[in-house]
């Protein structure tokens, strides 16, 4: 049998591979763990694959041109999760070595986040919550209702085609901005950032993280967002000027804002931002469901059984470069 490295540190393999995705992992091949709650990386990350064809590679594992260099055995990394960006896929390409991705399986788990965060802001359950929790009595607070308000959404792939009929279906006018996916729903409309920004009450930023949208939201950006807004953030920390954001928070520019990712690590939001009392945050969970997360291991076995089939799998995304996939016969299972 191949050997297969999971890379998810031990503290995080239950939650984000789960017991089912190791079962059908191991009636395929050897398995082998990372001992320690540390992401690996570097030499502990080569040292830990000596010996392994395959590596199932935790959303945080970092594979540069040297750590690919220095695994000549390696035929492939699968990366349990969407975004690849901390592999060198080229350098990978080069070296001949399978690169794949797990589709979005969050759709649903995200945009309930992405509403349920909406909700709280308008009505202030956690402040009140967390008033409570002390012993004291919180002041009621006027609230806002979803019906009737602007939903302003950048970015219409996945995730965002699933949020919006559902904020339709609770009474909010929904605009959409996306170069490249303009909306074909009724309900929906497609118009430019400037007029989402504008016209919106809760702006959701759901565009991809890349070096055009590397700080979209910058303070212009939140300057052309209407008084008392809300702002959501459920895609990659990358897209937002935190500095900006802060100073939108301290003038009273913005009513609030509800982060699930960010800057600090793990893509989780800052302290700075997450200690402001006007921000709602979440340490990045809004993909943490249980369908969500075994949609992604799941499909990494899968991917690791095509593999060993010696077939591409679904979710390759330099198949053509992978030459060392001719070496499998000395890691095909007996």
């Amino acid at each position: 049998m191949a050997t297969v490295l999971v890379t998810h540190p031990a503290d995080r393999l239950s939650e984000y591979f789960g017991d089912e995705a190791l079962a059908r992992l191991r009636r395929i091949a050897q398995v082998r763990l990372n001992p320690s709650n540390a992401d690996l990386s570097g030499p502990a990350l080569v040292q830990a694959a000596q010996g392994c064809q395959l590596m199932i590679a935790y959303r945080q594992t970092s594979l540069d041109a040297a750590t690919l260099q220095a695994m000549p055995e390696l035929l492939a990394v699968v990366r349990c999760a969407v975004d690849i960006r901390t592999i060198d896929v080229p350098a990978a390409s080069s070296q001949g070595i399978l690169v794949t991705q797990a589709s979005a399986g969050f759709m649903a788990s995200v945009s309930e986040w992405i509403l349920a965060a909406m909700i709280d802001l308008s009505r202030g359950i956690s402040q009140a919550a967390a008033i409570y929790a002390t012993g004291r009595q919180p002041v009621p607070q006027m609230g806002r209702e979803l019906r009737g308000a602007t939903l302003g959404v950048i970015g219409y792939g996945q995730i965002s085609r699933y949020l919006c009929p559902l904020a339709a279906a609770f009474g909010l006018r929904v605009l959409v901005n996306d170069p490249f996916l303009p909306a074909h729903e009724p309900a929906v409309r497609s118009t430019d950032l400037a007029d989402v920004l504008a016209q919106s009450d809760y702006v959701v930023c759901l565009a991809p993280a890349n070096a055009e949208t590397e700080n979209l939201m910058n303070a212009a950006a939140f300057a052309r967002m209407k008084p008392g807004a809300f702002f959501v953030n459920a895609s990659r920390g990358n897209l937002v000027d935190d500095a900006a954001l802060l100073d939108a928070l301290n003038s009273g520019h913005l009513a609030g804002a509800a982060l699930d990712v960010g800057r600090a690590p793990d893509q989780m939001p800052s302290l700075a931002l997450a200690t402001h009392p006007r921000v709602l945050a979440s340490p990045h969970i809004g993909g943490l469901t249980l369908p969500a997360i075994e949609h992604q291991s799941l499909e990494t076995v899968a991917q690791t059984d095509s593999i060993l089939r010696g077939q591409v799998p679904v979710g390759a995304v330099n198949a053509d470069a992978a030459h060392r996939l001719a070496n499998l016969k000395t890691a095909a299972r007996v």
